[in-house]
């Protein structure tokens, strides 16, 4: 008998636990249909721990990864098992069990009043997506896909993931996990029934009358960037410079019946290229184009949130661990189950503190979770409370990062193609690249319509 049996169900994951409760693990595995046949060193409610402290360590190995998980626990740090026995244990895991498990926790935590979080009663959300490298191997070449250069595979099979992402503090409301091949609209059209009563922000990638329709009957309110061919004929002019048009299923006419009516809001950004959004608030008195050309830039708030999870949580350009698809998502909702009790210790630190979550260090939050599972400080509620505590004390020294300044970057190519692209083609990607640095505030310019 393996010594890990019988003691292994004791284990938990440092601060994480505070949320992810051996009663919510018990509770899931129930609901999933989840049991051990016979007692083992790997039971379920250790593995659904264990694969959360994968994406809590991407970088390190299955036997640093149980060493850091169990290197507190003299009975068990002696006889990690192997790697393949981890292996199997997470296949019979399934990825149903992480993804209810980020389901179970996932969901709003901007308080009433916090800047940012919401814009005449209604809570602010954005939807975009992201993709993750997943390892090239036949299965997940198979069901995922990966880009294609020249009628050939490209780099390495990728997971898509598409977030319904509240904008004031970056929590994950809502998520969908497809393949590359998959689109994302169709994803985010999954997500429509989280999104009830919020001001759902997204790019020019997502507009569509079944998108629409989808958010708008869920009872959530939309603004959508857009190309310019779509509604770009007035229907009838408004008294701020808007206009209202329709929006039409692919291929029918603007008067189809199946289209549907939008607002129409244009402005320029220092003077630059002309930004048209999309609205179903119609209403221009009580929605200013101004302010809702201003509340756009929130948008980018869920790609701060994918860079916690791409660059720092998971690690810049790392590849994820999964040789199969069912793996592969395990892993994802498990990333995205970690990165949703970060935001939760984010939350707990700023509200101790009473100042604006944006200005607690991700970063560090992510270390020092790290260490609460290495040494093993937090397995109870009690020591947990402790911890955050102890945490909270150091934030006005260490974790924050003062008042978010306005800021901008280049938008270039990071990384060739190839690393042996030409010398005179990286001279081009990467000429008059300036680093990050303070701008002033965008002046906004809204662009009227013209009545014909």
């Amino acid at each position: 008998m393996h010594p890990w049996v019988g003691l292994s169900d004791h284990v938990r994951l440092g601060v994480v636990t505070r949320w992810v409760t051996p009663e919510l693990v018990d509770e899931v595995l129930e609901k999933c249909g989840v049991r051990d046949k016979k007692p083992g060193a790997l039971p379920a409610g250790f593995m659904v721990y264990f694969t959360l402290a994968l994406a809590l360590f991407q970088q390190d190995s299955y036997d640093d990864v149980a060493e850091q998980l169990v290197g507190g626990i003299e009975e068990l740090s002696g006889s990690v098992p192997s790697k393949s026995s981890f292996t199997r244990a997470r296949r019979r895991l399934g990825p149903l069990v992480l993804e209810t498990v980020f389901r179970e926790l996932a969901g709003p935590l901007a308080p009433a009043g916090l800047e940012g979080s919401f814009y005449r009663g209604m809570r602010l959300a954005a939807v975009d997506g992201f993709v993750l490298d997943a390892p090239d191997t036949p299965a997940n070449r198979a069901a995922l896909g990966g880009p294609v250069k020249n009628s050939q595979a490209a780099g390495f099979p990728q997971v898509r993931v598409v977030t319904l992402t509240e904008c004031g503090t970056h929590a994950q409301i809502d998520a969908a996990v497809g393949g590359f091949n998959g689109g994302e609209r169709e994803l985010a059209i999954a997500l429509a029934t989280s999104a009830s009563a919020m001001l759902v922000i997204m790019d020019r990638g997502f507009p569509g009358v079944e998108l629409w329709k989808a958010y708008l009957g869920a009872g959530a309110h939309l603004l959508i960037r857009a190309r310019s061919p779509v509604a770009h004929r007035p229907v009838e002019h408004l008294a701020d410079g808007t206009y209202l048009g329709r929006m039409s299923l692919a291929g029918q006419r603007a008067s189809h019946p199946g289209g549907v009516l939008v607002r129409v809001i244009e402005y320029r950004v220092d003077g630059g290229e002309v930004v048209r959004l999309l609205t179903d608030l119609l209403d221009p008195a009580a929605y200013p184009a101004a302010e809702l050309a201003r509340l756009y830039h929130s948008r980018w708030e869920a790609e701060s949130a994918f860079r916690q999870i791409k660059t720092f949580q998971r690690g810049p350009a790392e590849v994820l661990r999964s040789g199969g698809p069912d793996l592969v998502r395990q892993e994802v909702w498990a990333h995205l189950a970690v990165h949703h009790c970060l935001t939760r210790v984010v939350m707990c630190l700023a509200d101790d503190n009473g100042i604006d979550p944006g200005r607690v260090s991700f970063v560090k939050v992510l270390k020092h979770t790290r260490r609460s599972v290495v040494r093993q400080c937090a397995d109870t509620p009690r020591k947990i409370e402790k911890f955050l505590a102890a945490l909270a004390a150091k934030v006005r020294r260490k974790l924050d990062n003062g008042v978010r300044r306005l800021r901008e970057a280049d938008r270039h190519l990071k990384r060739p193609d190839s690393k042996y692209s030409s010398k005179l083609s990286y001279r081009i990607n990467t000429r008059d690249r300036r680093p990050t640095r303070r701008v002033a505030p965008k002046v906004i310019t809204l662009h009227a319509a013209i009545v014909q």
